[in-house]
């Protein structure tokens, strides 16, 4: 059953408090051929009937859909690839070949509103994409507000112990974060068979979702995983509704993590907050709550070398491999990839470049760090200076230890291909 916990953020999603305009009429919802889904624990049974359906539909829910999106400025019509990029696409890999993948979440463009309903049906008959356009205000409080201002910093330990560090917690934004989840709710709904699909909801953006799916359908499939850490309970209990997230993850049916830390955190979190215990059931860590068993698993994202492989092995990446290597002949290559982010360490690294540098001065000439910085997923203040001290710093580094034909750091503002980047990294 639900949780009578969810009835608050219920409440919150559908008062007057949010009275924003109506999307677009929804998409013809789609049942396709229900497949046999074991249960979590493994004691599914089936019927036996000789004429049961072999397709199984896995729907993929996220902030963003694994595309690309361009538009035309001269026809005006809209174009769209896979991001091949995409860890959400490369999970494919891991599926049956029986197995449909449906995917749920936002494009990273602004889609105008007389255009969202053609824009759907492209996505869902050429890619099986469901797109959920958020109002521009509510979106900009949901990411830019909540997610990026209070979780992310919160989830890698950093608390507001200043007016620099942001200001006091704003309901506002909390709202906006319920209201998106409940609008991701309402298309996941336009696409399940509840009784046989399975869905599975990505990261800290979302987690609230669990709510709003279990109290349509109660027995829905659900597994949610997190793809950043999650603090200590002295960290997580600073945020005011933490125990209104706990809950609302709490009403999936499997919870992963990178880490056993991450999933040690939250189990302490349910502990100390909600009072719950958690105990091994069958190899795996279990939490009874309303009746359910929730498991917990640790589930670390891993490197899929078939693809790393495949692109290496492409005629273009032995052209560019040569490319790199002339470039950089005689030189040893170090090779970093993060994203623009005060979490990443970036600053760090070329100060400790710097320092050697400085203390063997047998290196200089010899040694090249390229760093590869990929866009800022987010705005703000914070962002900009991290982006601002990167730059600084390599010029100085650059200024200080560079000469005609060498340059100590290679700073790649952009976005990098999949391809050329496999090839850095091959020959760092």
């Amino acid at each position: 059953m639900v949780s009578s916990s969810c009835i608050s953020l219920l409440d919150l999603a559908s008062g007057n408090m949010m009275n924003f305009s109506q999307a677009p009429r929804a998409l013809p919802r789609i049942m396709t051929v229900p497949g046999i889904i074991s249960d979590i624990d493994g004691d599914g049974t089936n019927d036996g009937n000789s004429d049961a359906p072999s397709t199984v539909k896995k729907i993929i829910v996220s902030n963003f859909l694994p595309l690309n999106a361009q538009k035309d400025l001269k026809s005006g019509k809209w174009s769209f690839s896979f991001d091949e990029d995409s860890l959400l696409l490369q999970m494919k890999d891991g599926f049956s070949e029986n197995t449909e993948v449906v995917y749920v979440g936002s494009l990273r463009v602004d889609v105008d509103t007389s255009e969202q309903e053609e824009v759907s049906q492209q996505l869902l008959e050429e890619f099986n994409c469901v797109p959920t356009f958020i109002p521009s205000e509510i979106y900009k409080n949901f990411y830019h507000g909540f997610c990026k201002h209070h979780l992310w910093p919160l989830f890698h330990y950093m608390l507001p112990m200043c007016p620099d560090h942001g200001n006091r917690f704003d309901r506002l934004l909390w709202q906006s974060y319920v209201s998106t989840n409940k609008i991701f709710a309402d298309k996941v709904m336009e696409v399940i068979n509840s009784e046989e699909d399975y869905v599975w909801v990505h990261d800290y953006h979302l987690m609230v979702l669990p709510t709003f799916l279990r109290k349509r359908f109660n027995r829905i499939k659900l597994g949610f995983f997190l793809h950043s850490p999650f603090p200590s309970s002295e960290i997580y209990r600073t945020l005011p509704v933490r125990d209104e997230i706990l809950k609302a993850l709490l009403n999936a049916d499997l919870i992963g993590f990178h880490t056993f830390d991450y999933a040690r955190h939250f189990l302490s979190c349910c502990s100390r907050m909600l009072g719950l215990n958690y105990e091994s059931k069958r190899g795996h860590i279990g939490l009874e709550y309303f009746g359910r068993t929730v498991y917990i698993k640790i589930l670390p994202v891993g490197i899929h070398m078939g693809r790393v492989e495949s692109a290496l092995n492409h005629p273009s990446s032995s052209i560019k491999v040569k490319e790199i290597q002339k470039q950089f002949k005689g030189k040893r290559l170090v090779v970093g990839v993060d994203d623009m982010d005060i979490f990443k360490g970036i600053s760090l690294k070329l100060l400790a470049m710097e320092h050697l540098l400085q203390q063997n001065s047998g290196m200089r000439g010899k040694l090249v760090l390229v760093q590869i910085v990929n866009p800022a997923r987010s705005s703000g203040k914070a962002v900009q200076e991290a982006k601002m001290e990167t730059h600084t710093i390599t010029k100085r580094i650059n200024d200080t230890f560079g000469f005609p034909g060498y340059e100590p750091v290679v700073l790649i503002d952009r976005h990098v291909p999949f391809c050329e980047k496999n090839c850095l990294l091959c020959i760092g």
